[in-house]
């Protein structure tokens, strides 16, 4: 398999791989207005199995470092698979209700009030499981500090937003907070899975790409689960029907086949990184998403275009808060 050695690399590519899951909920946005959530959410997780196959078919089994998926999967322990799926089960839960929370409240506020408690509270189960491992941990903490408040002005914003169109925001705001309490859980799981050769904190005896192949064996299997009990209990509009789904035309279906891709991108990315900077400063930046979804909604999607007097300077507040965050998390490791 193939993993990166050298730090400044690593940080690169998971500064891209922050990207790929700062931007895959476009998707979502793309196919909004003619296709619901849960429909999408169907072909997302299809995307998923595509690119986790074949990451591990490929980064997965070229290379000198250490065992092929190949190899790796007739070696693998049930405990450590348990772990793995489990991730997998806790994060497409999670993952669920942050795009229901983005179809209630926008992409400019579900992201970053699920997207953004993931991602400190992930940060501290990751802290916990793998410890400090070299890091500023007066730096790391300022910058989740920073974080948190940048969650709360972004609840600030949303709250002017509802009252002038006159709309509750206590669904949008429950199912975000939710969800970011959910995902929160799934990245330490999944290193749980790892070989600790590979991965400081893990307890298992799986490479990264294998661990990732089985989270997302994890996603699949509980998505029939999950999305169709929302599908009967929908958060807003009427229940639906499985057969509607195969109504969707192929574009509509390879939109949400594409968000998937990339965001399994942005997860095959991190794990390939995670040897190099260990969990918590892989988890911190690759969930510095919330900042890239902030900048498709608020300047993309125009979601706050007519938002009361004053937001403005709330969502300034929120963007800076957001990357002075990420910066100090970064550099915590330097």
């Amino acid at each position: 398999m193939i993993l990166i050695h050298n730090f400044l690399p690593a940080v690169i590519l998971l500064l891209f791989s922050m990207i790929c899951w700062g931007s895959w909920s476009n998707t979502q946005k793309m196919t909004a207005k003619t296709w619901r959530f849960e429909f999408f959410y169907f072909d997302f997780v299809w995307g998923l199995l595509f690119t986790a196959v074949i990451a591990a078919f490929t980064l997965g089994n070229f290379g000198s470092d250490g065992r092929s998926f190949v190899e790796d999967i007739s070696q693998a322990d049930s405990t450590s698979i348990l772990y793995a799926l489990a991730g997998g089960i806790v994060w497409n839960l999670g993952t669920l209700l942050l795009v229901a929370a983005m179809a209630i409240a926008g992409m400019a506020v579900g992201f970053p009030i699920g997207g953004g408690l993931a991602w400190v509270l992930g940060i501290l189960v990751n802290f916990f499981i793998a410890g400090a491992q070299g890091n500023n941990i007066i730096i790391l903490f300022t910058g989740v500090a920073l974080i948190v408040a940048a969650i709360y002005f972004c609840m600030q914003a949303y709250k002017k937003l509802a009252s002038k169109q006159q709309r509750s925001t206590s669904k949008g705001l429950l199912i975000s907070i939710l969800a970011g309490i959910t995902i929160a859980f799934f990245y330490g799981l999944v290193v749980k899975s790892l070989d600790p050769a590979y991965v400081n904190g893990g307890t298992g005896n799986l490479t990264p790409f294998t661990g990732v192949f089985f989270f997302t064996v994890g996603a699949v299997l509980s998505t029939p689960v999950f999305n169709l009990f929302v599908m009967r209990h929908p958060v807003q509009g009427d229940k639906l029907a499985l057969k509607e789904y195969f109504k969707g035309d192929l574009r509509t279906h390879l939109t949400g086949v594409l968000g998937g891709i990339i965001w399994m991108s942005g997860m095959v990315i991190s794990f390939m990184a995670i040897p190099k900077v260990g969990p918590t400063i892989s988890y911190a930046l690759t969930n510095g998403a919330p900042v890239v979804a902030m900048f498709w909604g608020v300047f993309v999607w125009k979601e706050f275009k007519n938002a009361p007097k004053g937001t403005n300077v709330l969502l300034t507040a929120m963007f800076a808060l957001f990357i002075a965050g990420l910066i100090l998390i970064t550099i915590s490791k330097v």
